[in-house]
C-alpha cells in the first residue's frame, strides 16, 4: 500500500547551525500535499479504513486535520465530509471544498462540530476521523522518524504539541528504530499548553479555554496516549509566547523562504531564541510541522500585533 504522504526533505539550517554552534536539522513536513504533517497519520488511518470497507470519512476540524482528511478521502475516491465551526476562516473552508470534500459548518467551537460529526457517523459506512487521537494516526506519524533513522545522527527531536498526535508518533518512531534513548522537546505556546498542564497535574486535565493565537495547538485536553508517554520516555515540556512563535515564523520565512503557522513557529522559537532546554544538545532535529492557516497577510498582521521588528 503506497502511502499518501511524501518522504519530505531533510535540510540543514546552516545559519542557525552557525549561530548556535550546532548541527541544526529540519524535517520539512510543511511540504506535504496537505501542507502539514497531518497527512501521515490521517492518511494511513483512511487507507486502512478504506481497505476494510469504509465508504464515507467524517472529520471534525477547522484546520490541518480536516484538510488532511479531505486530501486523503479525495485521493482514495471516497465521500469525505469536514465539519467545521463558524470560527473557521472562509479561505480554509474554500480550500477544503476546492479539492472535492464537503464542508458543513456547525456551531461556534470545535466541540459543536465534533458532536455534529459523531451524529453523521451513525450512518452506515461512515467513519469518524479524529484530529489526533487514534493508534493508526500515531503509527502514520511515526513514519517521520522512519525516514530519518539511519541517515542522520541526531541527539534530540523538537516538535510542537497540540493534542499530542505528532509527539506520540515521534516517540513510537524512535522506539521502533532503536532510538528510544533520544529525548523529545515538546513545545507549546502559553495559552494552549494542555500537555504542560497535564505534566504538572500528573494527570490529563482540561484547559478552561485556549488563549493562544496558535489555534492549531488549541486542544483543551491532550490525548491520554501523549500524557502516558511522558512517563515512559524522556519528554521535556517547553513553553514559548505567541510573540516568540511569530518572530520565529518571520525569521524562518526569511531564512528558508517558507511560511509556517505559529503552531510550527513554537518549535522554531526554541532554536531561534536559543532557549536553555536546547543547550545540552549538539544535533537537534526540528520537525517543521507546517500548517495551512498562514499567509502573508496574517503573518504581517501578527508582526504588527506583537510589535516585531
Amino acid at each position: 500500500m503506497k502511502p499518501l504522504h511524501l518522504n519530505t526533505p531533510l535540510l540543514a539550517h546552516r545559519a542557525l547551525s552557525s549561530a548556535l554552534d550546532k548541527q541544526v536539522w529540519l524535517k520539512m513536513d510543511n511540504l506535504q500535499p496537505s501542507g502539514s504533517f497531518k497527512l501521515r497519520g490521517i492518511g494511513l488511518m483512511c487507507q486502512r479504513a478504506a481497505a476494510q470497507g469504509a465508504k464515507h470519512f467524517v472529520c471534525p476540524s477547522g484546520g490541518n486535520a480536516g484538510f488532511a482528511a479531505a486530501v486523503a478521502g479525495v485521493a482514495l475516491g471516497l465521500q469525505t465530509t469536514i465539519v467545521v465551526p463558524q470560527t473557521t476562516p472562509e479561505n480554509v473552508r474554500s480550500a477544503i471544498s476546492a479539492i472535492g470534500a464537503t464542508v458543513i459548518v456547525e456551531g461556534t467551537v470545535w466541540d459543536d462540530a465534533n458532536q455534529a460529526a459523531l451524529i453523521l457517523c451513525q450512518q452506515t459506512g461512515a467513519l469518524y476521523i479524529p484530529p489526533f487521537d487514534h493508534p493508526d494516526i500515531w503509527d502514520g506519524n511515526a513514519s517521520l522518524i522512519d525516514e530519518v533513522a539511519g541517515q542522520l545522527d541526531f541527539d534530540v527531536v523538537l516538535c510542537s504539541v497540540g493534542g499530542g498526535g505528532l509527539m506520540s508518533g515521534i516517540v513510537q518512531g524512535l522506539q521502533r528504530n532503536a532510538l528510544a534513548h533520544i529525548p523529545v522537546i515538546a513545545v507549546e505556546t502559553e495559552g494552549a499548553a494542555s500537555l504542560h498542564a497535564a505534566m504538572l497535574a500528573k494527570e490529563c486535565v482540561t484547559l478552561p479555554a485556549i488563549t493562544s493565537i496558535a489555534n492549531s495547538l488549541g486542544s483543551r485536553r491532550v490525548a491520554q496516549k501523549a500524557f502516558d508517554l511522558t512517563r515512559e520516555h524522556d519528554i521535556r515540556s517547553v513553553l514559548v509566547s505567541d510573540a516568540q512563535a511569530v518572530d520565529a515564523c518571520l525569521q524562518f520565512a526569511d531564512d528558508m523562504r517558507a511560511l509556517v503557522e505559529p503552531a510550527c513557529g513554537a518549535t522554531l522559537a526554541v532554536a531561534y531564541q536559543n532557549l536553555s532546554e536546547l543547550q545540552a544538545f549538539k544535533k537537534p532535529l526540528l520537525v517543521i510541522c507546517g500548517g495551512i492557516g498562514v499567509d502573508l497577510v496574517k503573518l504581517q498582521a501578527w508582526k504588527t500585533q506583537f510589535n516585531l521588528a
